[in-house]
């Protein structure tokens, strides 16, 4: 049995607003007397929008009614009504999703699909997002080898680190092709960190100043440098703490990049630097795409062109996949159905030993939190080396000492596994919590970081939970 689905991706970022419409077919693979197992097994792009400029009211409201607007023009272009796109996401991204009034706008375009993935996706979220819609994660899985992708925008450039397909790290600065802006041949618009940045390397840059090239072009070498930097590929300056995003940190020192891919606004102008009409676009993002060419960046590192740039996190937010879990799960019933869960994805290596399980769920927490507030996570893992009484019993000691944070949290504690342990697992967190925190443990389900996960009501007589995992579209 094949069926096909209509999905929608739509981005609202810093700079831009923009959407796209695919085609996934769906086809049971499994025998006729098994468990179905529902997967994609063709997609195809129908629809690309047009890139707009989000249109904000000020430096900190989006014009909520003209985002709709041009939403809602774009379904019109397509010759597609809400009611026929079964899945999808919409999300604001970079400096957009800081403004007042973002989750208002999220609410007011929810209508228009089904069950949505809405997220103010946190720069640490994005970066995953945007690394895997550009192909960083396949790439480091084809070569094995370890691959950041930097996604520079208008606002930010979010970056996330890749080993041989794993995620390894996350990080984001402000550095963006926005952060300057020129009207008129002026400077219209000054980034504080960036005039910052500017004047601790003794460049005065004003907003009504002439727009020198010269003068801007040694902006973006400062730039350009501090990416450099951030990637453990030049030496620190005294300035460089500050550019983080949200006073965050760097990469971790251990992390060392063999390849890079480039998406975003700004990406174009890294792969094929221009050299005519420099301020088309009435900013700085010409000028700092080919300062990053220029930086010996890509002479430290072999340089992959990514599966998209400017359309990454767009096509990296959206389709899903069906799957049913398996027969040995552990729930509590009046918590379901759930929906829209974000997945924190263990590797092999972070799987290894129970201290390694700990001390992964540790560090990749924060990247789920927006803005300090804790958030909802579905820890995954595959499990697959803990297989005995003794073992479980280590590895539900880890979650617990690792997610100590989140089960402090009123949400349950949601543990998706691979392995056939679902029972087992949550039986040992479930009384190692004296039975005071809603556990849910199913297994039998794939899936990554960066997916977000639905859990549905029991079916087939309470053996099994229907989950929908929607991944990220052209790179599973």
């Amino acid at each position: 049995m094949k069926e096909s689905v209509t999905s929608v991706g739509i981005d609202i970022g810093t700079s831009t607003t923009q959407l796209i419409f695919s085609k996934l077919t769906i086809e049971n693979r499994a025998a006729g007397y098994m468990v179905p197992k529902v997967e994609i097994v063709d997609k195809e792009v129908v629809y690309c929008s047009d890139i707009y400029f989000t249109p904000l009211i000020s430096n900190t409201e989006i014009d909520g009614e003209k985002v709709s607007a041009i939403i809602r023009a774009e379904y019109e272009k397509a010759k597609i009504k809400p009611e026929e796109v079964s899945t999808g996401a919409v999300i604001i991204t970079g400096e957009t999703a800081r403004k007042q009034n973002a989750n208002t706008v999220l609410n007011s375009l929810s209508d228009l699909a089904g069950d949505f993935v809405v997220a103010t996706a946190g720069p640490d979220l994005e970066s995953v997002l945007s690394g895997r819609g550009a192909g960083a994660d396949v790439f480091s899985e084809e070569h094995r080898n370890v691959v950041a992708n930097l996604d520079i925008g208008g606002g930010t450039t979010n970056i996330a680190v890749f080993r041989k397909g794993s995620l390894q790290g996350v990080t984001c600065l402000d550095i963006g092709g926005r952060l300057i802006k020129i009207e008129n041949g002026r400077i219209s618009y000054i980034y504080s960190k960036i005039q910052e940045l500017a004047r601790e390397n003794g460049i005065e840059i004003r907003v009504g100043d002439e727009a020198k090239v010269q003068v801007l072009e040694e902006v973006c070498r400062l730039m350009a440098y501090e990416l450099k930097t951030s990637l453990h590929l030049a030496s620190e300056s005294s300035y460089h703490k500050k550019i983080y995003t949200n006073q965050g940190k760097g990469l971790a020192e251990d992390i060392r990049v063999d390849a890079l891919t480039f998406s975003g606004g700004v990406a174009n102008y890294v792969y094929e630097p221009a050299e005519t009409d420099l301020f088309r676009y009435g900013d700085i993002g010409i000028l700092l795409g080919s300062a990053i060419a220029k930086s010996g960046i890509l002479d430290s590192v072999e340089c992959y062109r990514s599966e998209e740039t400017i359309r990454a996190t767009v096509v990296g937010a959206g389709t899903h996949t069906t799957e049913i879990s398996g027969s040995t799960i552990f729930y509590q019933k009046d918590q379901l159905p759930i929906k829209n869960i974000p997945v924190l994805k263990l590797s092999k290596i972070d799987e290894e030993t129970p201290q390694s399980v700990s001390k992964a769920i540790k560090a990749q927490l924060p990247i789920y939190q927006n803005e300090g507030k804790k958030e909802l996570v579905a820890i995954a893992l595959s499990g697959k080396p803990y297989d005995g009484f003794e073992k479980i019993q280590q590895l539900a000691a880890a979650i617990i000492e690792g997610a100590d944070t989140l089960i402090k949290e009123k949400f349950p504690l949601i543990v998706v596994l691979e392995a056939d342990i679902g029972k087992a697992l949550g039986n040992a967190l479930n009384v190692k919590l004296d039975k005071k925190k809603d556990v849910i443990c199913i297994d039998g389900v794939r899936s990554k970081s960066g997916d977000y996960i639905d859990i549905g009501e029991p079916v087939g007589g309470g053996y099994v939970l229907p989950v929908v995992v929607k991944t990220l579209i052209f790179n599973s």
